[in-house]
């Protein structure tokens, strides 16, 4: 049985779906982009032989029972073996989950469409889904688990990433305070 699959046009920024429509991403903002830049650096260093690393790479998300929709995390890891096989084509818009999905909040971002995307992801197969709350100074891990809130004191970690650690306080200081 085929899958049904929601196709939305490529736009600037990317659009979605979220909650049942159509939601174009936000323009990222400095603490936004500067976020993106320094964990897609530092997880694409750890991933070199483990899989791939992208920023606002589309993915075909399929949850059992729902339509496929696209959804384009604000960086995104796939384990090479879930790439192995597919060809050039198949791996631009991957007709599956990312392995870890990472999104940044931005100012405008509606807490329900940030855990529709969640719960979304986790259905479809993500091992874990971080969100980056550049105003809060948090991350929140998502997995099957449960959910796991850290601050600046923490290291993030998670067997998702084996090996892979990243202190929160120097990527928050780094990222987000202003150059003197």
């Amino acid at each position: 049985m085929a899958v049904e699959e929601i196709v939305l046009p490529i736009t600037k920024p990317e659009t979605e779906w979220v909650r049942g429509r159509a939601l174009q991403k936000m323009s990222p903002t400095r603490d936004h982009s500067r976020l993106q830049t320094d964990i897609a650096i530092a997880l694409g260093r750890w991933s070199r032989g483990r899989g791939e690393v992208g920023t606002e790479w589309r993915f075909r998300v399929t949850v059992p029972g729902e339509a496929a929709r696209p959804l384009v995390p604000d960086i995104s890891f796939v384990a090479l073996d879930r790439l192995r096989g597919l060809s050039h084509e198949a791996i631009q818009a991957p007709a599956f989950a990312p392995t870890v999905a990472i999104e940044v909040l931005s100012p405008g971002d509606d807490p329900r469409d940030v855990a529709d995307k969640v719960a979304v992801y986790l259905r479809g197969g993500t091992s874990l889904v971080i969100v980056v709350d550049p105003k809060t100074r948090t991350v929140t891990l998502h997995d099957a688990a449960g959910s796991n809130v850290l601050g600046t004191n923490d290291i993030l970690r998670h067997p998702a990433l084996p090996r892979f650690k990243v202190h929160l306080g120097k990527l928050f200081s780094g990222a987000l305070d202003l150059p003197v």
